[in-house]
């Protein structure tokens, strides 16, 4: 640990990682480095300051999935599929909270596909879904979205391989260098220990950090499921990330 302008700085710990070239994981042969990794000893100020997320205006529905699109586009139909909602809290490897942090998140819609002029999935576009959302966590680090329960969906790994059904999560740090990227996969999906992209972990318990759990008690009869997700950005416990710098 390190301490730069009264800030701590926990090294990152690469064997909690997955290793940046996994063949079985197919696109990280082309794109993992061929050389080690550069450690930045002293960070710079761009890496120690970054955007003031407290003042950002955001939309009335900016983090409800079953309104925004459809405002945007001049529709008033409800998206199909599950309502759920997705929550949790952002919080530092000491449990503290994260406020005021921008938290995105972007998926498929039920069927499977992306809202993605490149996604080529057989399944179809839902017109009342976007698939975008993002918040601004409160004082003591909560951020919640209303959507749909996104589909699972095939990609070109191998013969027969399937995405389980996931949501993307990115994190902004105290700068733009430190933004984090993870994903919440569904507690019980029988297909997340048949991903390619999660056998890349090695340890159960990283694997586990990936996955929300069902809260029936955040649940509301008649309307949707809760699934709880919580961030932890740093430390033993931190959520795994997608390669790239912690905060």
């Amino acid at each position: 640990m390190k301490n730069v302008d009264n800030k701590c700085f926990i090294p990152r710990d690469r064997n909690w990682h997955p290793p940046a070239y996994a063949p079985g994981y197919k696109t990280t042969v082309a794109r993992s480095p061929r050389q080690s990794p550069v450690s930045m000893q002293h960070p710079t100020r761009s890496e120690l300051t970054g955007p003031n997320f407290a003042s950002l205006r955001l939309g009335p529905h900016d983090n409800d999935l079953l309104l925004n699109y459809r405002e945007n586009a001049g529709r008033d139909g409800l998206p199909i599929g599950e309502r759920i909602v997705m929550f949790g809290r952002v919080v530092d490897q000491l449990g503290k909270p994260v406020p005021d942090t921008l938290v995105e998140m972007w998926q498929a819609n039920a069927g499977g596909r992306y809202r993605h002029k490149k996604d080529q999935y057989l399944a179809p576009l839902d017109p009342n879904f976007g698939g975008v959302g993002r918040c601004i966590t409160d004082a003591q680090g909560w951020y919640h979205f209303r959507t749909v329960r996104p589909g699972p969906y095939p990609w070109p790994n191998d013969v027969n391989s399937w995405r389980p059904a996931h949501i993307h999560v990115s994190v902004m740090g105290p700068a733009i260098s430190t933004r984090l990227v993870t994903q919440m996969y569904f507690e019980g999906d029988p297909l997340i220990p048949r991903c390619p992209i999660v056998h890349t972990l090695n340890d159960p318990e990283a694997v586990d950090t990936l996955i929300g759990r069902l809260d029936m008690a955040r649940s509301r009869s008649m309307d949707y499921l809760a699934y709880r997700f919580d961030i932890v950005t740093r430390g033993e416990l931190q959520t795994y990330f997608e390669p790239g710098v912690t905060l």
